[in-house]
């Protein structure tokens, strides 16, 4: 699938009739339906918004599916119970074309950059563990703070490189992950240290 026809597949697809289901999204996606199964998991938590605890079951099931990339799974692989779950319709409405508008907009300045690379085993081995250690960082980064954010979003940005074929939007996330790995830890300490100081 090439990035330009990523954001068209995805619209086509919500148009179309027939259940909407967890299953049928990943077969429409195929090689990339990791990347954009991290994409719609990690743009609530990366969104600067309060989501409350919710946000924490996502990236679970991130790091869970991270950890599949590690072992060198080439495809994403669900328990058939959940390939059967029909999609939502917040998400078919509202969180899915919201996500389609953004991709086409990447699209626009996107182009095939190391594409070869980016579907290496091996990178996609790296790729699972900066997406393990991004989503770790957010998972634990201090509830109602918005720590969390830097290192979702540096997911996002992993998962559009990976959809576009474009190494440019990956190196960023490993930027703005790395950056808020260090946010984290450093303001993080001092909330602690602030709060351990007042008892």
């Amino acid at each position: 699938m090439t990035k330009q026809l990523f954001s068209k597949t995805l619209n086509t697809w919500l148009s179309s009739p027939g259940k909407k289901t967890i299953g049928s999204m990943l077969d429409i996606f195929d090689e990339k339906s990791f990347a954009f199964i991290f994409l719609v998991l990690m743009i609530f938590p990366a969104a600067p918004l309060p989501t409350g605890g919710l946000v924490h079951v996502f990236e679970v099931i991130v790091i869970l599916l991270s950890l599949q990339l590690i072992i060198g799974r080439g495809e994403l692989w669900l328990p058939q119970k959940l390939k059967r779950v029909e999609l939502d319709s917040v998400t078919r409405k509202k969180v899915l074309p919201f996500l389609e508008r953004r991709v086409k907009f990447f699209e626009k300045f996107a182009k095939p950059r190391l594409a070869s690379t980016i579907g290496k085993k091996w990178f996609r081995v790296q790729l699972g563990i900066f997406i393990t250690l991004f989503t770790l960082g957010a998972f634990f980064a201090p509830p109602f703070t918005g720590l969390d954010t830097l290192p979702s979003l540096g997911v996002v940005l992993i998962a559009i490189g990976v959809i576009l074929d474009d190494i440019i939007p990956i190196i960023a996330g490993y930027i703005v992950g790395f950056a808020g790995l260090a946010v984290a830890f450093i303001l993080g300490a001092g909330i602690v240290a602030g709060i351990q100081a007042l008892f």
